[in-house]
């Protein structure tokens, strides 16, 4: 007998250390990852579809043309449904109604007949079995032997039975008794002529049909006579006319739709050519005019138009005019100042240098005379980068940066103001570097003036300075929490010598022009600046350049409002903003945030996506998980600068 070792049994304990000590699967968590974002994607791309169909809908449903088919089609249907519930039942109750009467005719008739013909019947069973059968053959069968098959009543089958036997099986007379109702022959049993609908089965098939029944007295018995007419001729009748109705209205739906499809359209169509006339006018081409020609209302309606047109070209043209001579009298007095205000320069640079051989009052006004001839010089300089614009001279000077270091240098430069008002900045960005193509020059200067901007108006509060991006564009957030912004206030802060309050005090001597030029600086980038805010809580300046020279942007990787309630601040598309639908060319489009999207701040080479506001396109994207890492250069990646010699 030959023993085989028994294979040893691990314990729990020593079974829990060995699956402790088992290396884990380091492509574990990518795999999680790598799921994640695909059902991500697969979500956004349904919400977005979804979005999509919801607004097409609601753009068709208030079409003026769909609607009149629309409602034409339904209110025909319906006036075509009651109509013809309404004649199938005048056409049947009709068709009833006269089988009833000829059925009332022809029941009198077998009455009478079999009267005559039993009037001396026997009781032996056998001489009345005859004398039925010669009654019901004097009545008319079903075989066609009598003429009463061919009256008005149409076929019926007749059925005698005498009350002194009760049913026809005591005497073998064949008739379809067991089609006769119940209820129909206990009524006659009582005296009464009557009728009542039933159903019989004839060659397999269940038809509806008609039952007369009525009481025949003689000198020696009482009998009781039943018609019964088959109804198949009346139904097929009736489902003749059904479909006749059906298909008559629906082709009288159809034609009625097809008719107001027409005049629709001869309405549509001259309010069309009229909004693409204005279309065509309010993207310039002030010589646009409608034809005026047809109705009486249209030509109305054109000449009104035309007129408004001429109107308005005149008027723009008359602010082309002066608009022109502006900026030509900006342009020339800025230079022709020039040459005055270096004279002037010079000669109070040189007494500045020897104040101090001076009294101490006329000291004092040396260095003003300095600091008002710096905040001239400013002036005549911004008046100068204006004209630039004005003339269409500015250019783009794009070179390969590290824009963190351009925030630095910004921030550096106002440090001494920030020092001065005790303003903290403090800074989130990312770790590694954010290389684009940009102007730094006009980029430090968008970022001197929205800090100094927001130094001013942040009443001794925190200025926090964010920097996101993705592979195609880079956002800079420069947000206070001071006096905040006023509804409307968004898109006129960067109007020319525009100024929120102007009994406010301002602490950096501004010229008004900072943010006007900022916002030409972002356009020749091709990028945006926008501003939000809310009155006593702060306001929010976002500027999104793209990474490429030339690049277009769709999309900002920051929120522009501050409570982070648009787009990229986390908030579920449900809890977002509804979209907007604009339509642009015949095309349906996402439009812009009337209190966040500044109209000057769409980039003049952008396309239509650069119509769409960054809020709308972002907020169709699921946000990232808790803890997730967020895009590249975005939030995700960035840390709080608390170090920084800025902030304190």
């Amino acid at each position: 007998m030959s023993t085989e070792p028994a294979a040893a049994t691990p314990s729990p304990d020593a079974a829990a250390a060995g699956s402790a000590q088992a290396p884990a699967d380091p492509t574990a968590p990518q795999t999680h990852r790598s799921v994640d974002s695909r059902l991500t994607r697969l979500r956004g791309q349904a919400r977005r579809g979804l979005t999509a169909a919801r607004s097409r809908i609601a753009f068709w449903s208030r079409s003026l043309l769909v609607r009149v088919v629309v409602l034409t089609l339904s209110l025909s249907a319906v006036v075509m449904i009651t109509l013809g519930l309404i004649l199938q039942q005048q056409i049947t109750a009709g068709l009833l109604q006269s089988k009833i009467d000829a059925a009332t005719v022809e029941i009198d008739n077998a009455r009478q007949t079999v009267q005559n013909s039993l009037s001396g019947a026997d009781s032996d069973p056998n001489s009345l079995r005859e004398q039925l059968q010669l009654a019901l053959t004097e009545i008319g069968r079903v075989d066609g032997s009598s003429g009463a098959q061919n009256s008005t009543a149409g076929v019926f089958e007749p059925v005698i039975v005498p009350s002194r036997i009760g049913s026809d099986a005591d005497l073998a007379v064949a008739q379809p008794l067991a089609d006769v109702p119940a209820e129909l022959r206990a009524r006659v049993s009582q005296g009464n002529v009557s009728y009542q609908y039933t159903t019989i089965r004839r060659d397999g098939q269940a038809i509806p049909a008609l039952v007369v029944g009525s009481p025949a007295r003689t000198s020696t018995d009482s009998f009781e006579v039943y018609l019964i007419f088959p109804l198949a001729g009346e139904q097929g009748t009736v489902q003749v006319v059904q479909r006749t109705l059906l298909v008559g209205g629906v082709a009288l739906a159809i034609a009625l739709t097809g008719i107001s499809a027409l005049v629709a359209m001869q309405v549509v169509r001259p309010v069309r050519r009229a909004a693409a006339s204005a279309r065509k006018l309010a993207a310039g081409d002030l010589a646009e005019r409608m034809p005026v020609k047809g109705p009486i209302e249209l030509e109305t309606l054109a000449s009104s138009f035309n007129g408004m047109a001429e109107a308005i070209r005149v008027q723009i043209r008359q602010l082309e005019e002066f608009g022109k001579l502006q900026r030509r009298f900006t342009s020339d007095v800025s230079h022709e100042l020039r040459t005055p205000l270096t004279t002037v320069r010079m000669a109070a640079d040189m007494l500045y240098d020897g104040r101090s051989d001076f009294p101490e009052y006329l000291g004092r006004s040396t260095e003003l005379l300095v600091d008002e001839l710096d905040r001239f010089e400013s002036l005549l300089t911004d008046l100068l980068e204006i004209s630039r614009y004005d003339a269409g001279m500015a250019e783009l000077s794009a070179e390969t940066i590290d824009i963190r270091s351009c925030i630095h240098a910004s921030i550096a430069a106002a440090a001494p103001l920030a020092d001065q008002f005790d303003v903290q900045i403090v800074t989130v960005l990312p770790e590694h570097a954010v290389v684009a193509e940009l102007d730094t020059r006009r980029v430090d200067r968008i970022l001197r003036n929205l800090l100094n901007n927001a130094i001013d108006h942040a009443d001794g509060k925190p200025v926090e300075v964010e920097l996101a991006a993705d592979p195609d564009v880079l956002a800079i957030t420069v947000t206070d929490h001071g006096v905040g912004l006023r509804p409307g206030e968004a898109g006129l802060v960067f109007n020319r010598f525009w100024r929120a309050d102007p009994s406010r005090q301002r602490h950096t001597g501004g010229t008004g022009l900072g943010l006007a030029i900022s916002l030409e600086d972002a356009r020749l980038h091709g990028g945006w600046l926008q501003a939000s805010g809310t009155p006593g809580e702060g306001a929010r300046f976002r500027l999104t350049l793209p990474r490429q020279h030339g690049g277009l942007i769709t999309h900002s990787p920051l929120a522009l409002r501050a409570d982070g309630s648009a787009a990229g601040s986390g908030a579920t598309p449900d809890e977002a903003a509804p979209v907007r639908m604009m339509v642009d060319d015949g095309a349906l489009k996402p439009a812009p945030r009337e209190d966040e999207l500044h109209p000057a701040s769409v980039p003049v080479g952008g396309a239509t996506a650069a119509l769409i506001s960054p809020e709308v396109a972002a907020a169709e994207d699921q946000p990232a998980a808790p803890g997730a890492p967020g895009p590249a250069g975005g939030a995700g990646a960035a840390s709080t600068d608390a170090a920084s010699p800025v902030a304190r």
